[in-house]
């Protein structure tokens, strides 16, 4: 697609496609729960990028990966790691590491 601009000088726009390449809109509504809460939650925080924000926008995406609604991803590809409540976020000792011994 060309524009003009003033004085005759035309320059061409090429589009580029997202990054993640596109992905079915939710027709039957399968993950409209969750996106309004998501959307909820950015509008009482003024769009900040607030942990329990987050923890909505991973429950979302988690939904529409479930529905193949998008492509599996990997969580820290998309910034959605070490949020409050995730299992890996505590770290438990289990039963073959050692305790930390305390000296005197």
């Amino acid at each position: 697609m060309a524009s003009g601009a003033p004085g005759g000088n035309f320059r061409t726009w090429t589009p580029t496609p997202p990054e993640r390449g596109s992905f079915p809109l939710d027709h039957d509504g399968e993950c409209t729960e969750q996106m309004m809460k998501y959307l909820k939650c950015m509008k009482f925080t003024e769009n900040k990028n607030a942990p329990n924000c987050r923890i909505l926008a991973k429950d979302y995406l988690k939904c529409r990966m479930d529905n193949q609604l998008m492509e599996q991803s990997e969580w820290d590809s998309l910034g959605l790691v070490n949020l409050p409540g995730d299992k890996e976020h505590h770290h438990k000792l289990d039963s073959s590491e050692e305790k930390p011994k305390l000296t005197k």
